[in-house]
């Protein structure tokens, strides 16, 4: 075929690109390197008429090359990752990426903002002014602003300056600064369990028996009151309806709960959790809040046991409509 037309493979990929352009087809070339893009072209500026002969070997060639292709493969690390997706581990995907990024053939952006919230802003907090004006450049503009307001004024002020300095960074320069953020990212400290302690231990304790659930809390009181007070933010009861939900929540709630057990959880004699069953009654409408009253009076007095799973029962729907359906929970008032 060169001998036939006498052209290189970067004069025939031009002549296969400007005739894809020219038949409005789509043409991506993103998945080139910039060395790549900038060779094709220069390849194009340099080109003149093509004979129609000439055109159809191209093709010709073109269609031959890809029917003899049996399988490809991305040729870099993130198409592969792509392609595995969660076939991988979490820990062998972030190996993979930290040794392509030493090597100096991996782009370190992508590690960088795709952190964690919580990374992102420890590392604005801590790295030097400069860095975090660049990381700020590369985050989107809402996790950028996020991260930026979170910072103390001092340091918003410092880090606003810098700013300026990212006007005229090179390629290379930009390489380097990701790969400093991406090194320092992979040193924070990640604890084995996301959830905190006080946050597991108040959702164990959301489910046990009040006389458990305050023996408990009096024993972590005398032993650890600092882990104690955070367990109690954690915690949330039936009894904690009042100031925790909107009341224009209520009916929603009510309708993921079996009536049955509603009737048994209203049934509550103790005078927190009484409270929170009026506060339930009364953000309903009269008709239903009049019907529910008559069945749970009908009930007489519950056994403690079957108040309190009842009670837990609706705690746990609420729960599921946090997690499935974006309901969201008044943070207690210290927490504000």
């Amino acid at each position: 075929m060169n001998a036939q037309t006498g052209l290189n493979p970067r004069q025939k990929a031009a002549i296969i690109v400007r005739l894809l352009l020219d038949d409005e087809a789509e043409v991506n070339l993103e998945g080139f390197d910039n060395d790549r893009q900038t060779l094709l072209a220069e390849e194009m500026a340099n080109m003149d008429l093509i004979d129609r002969q000439t055109r159809d070997d191209v093709i010709s060639e073109f269609c031959d090359n890809l029917e003899a292709v049996g399988v490809t493969f991305p040729g870099d690390l993130d198409g592969t990752l792509e392609i595995l997706a969660d076939r991988l581990s979490k820990d062998a995907t972030d190996r993979l990426r930290r040794l392509v990024m030493m090597s100096g053939r991996g782009d370190p952006w992508p590690r960088v903002t795709g952190l964690p919230q919580e990374d992102i802003q420890v590392l604005a907090e801590n790295e030097a002014v400069e860095l975090v004006a660049v990381m700020l450049s590369k985050l989107s503009v809402a996790q950028a602003s996020k991260t930026f307001s979170a910072l103390d004024r001092e340091r918003a002020q410092m880090v606003a300056q810098a700013m300026a300095m990212t006007r005229d960074i090179g390629p290379q320069a930009l390489q380097r600064i990701g790969l400093v953020l991406a090194q320092a990212a992979d040193a924070l400290p990640h604890p084995g369990m996301e959830a905190p302690a006080s946050g597991r231990m108040g959702d164990i304790l959301n489910f046990a028996s009040s006389d458990l659930r305050d023996d408990v809390l009096d024993l972590l009181d005398r032993e650890d009151a600092v882990f104690a007070e955070d367990v109690r933010r954690a915690i949330f009861t039936f009894a904690h309806i009042p100031e925790r939900i909107d009341p224009r929540d209520i009916p929603r709630i009510v309708r993921a709960v079996d009536q049955q057990v509603l009737v048994r959880a209203l049934a509550q004699k103790t005078e927190k959790e009484a409270a929170a069953a009026a506060f339930i009654l009364t953000n309903l409408s009269q008709r239903m809040a009049d019907g529910l009253r008559e069945e749970a009076a009908a009930l007489g007095t519950l056994r403690p046991k079957d108040a309190d799973e009842a009670a837990n029962e609706v705690v746990a729907a609420i729960r599921r409509l946090q997690m499935e359906e974006g309901l969201t929970l008044i943070q207690p008032e210290d927490d504000r």
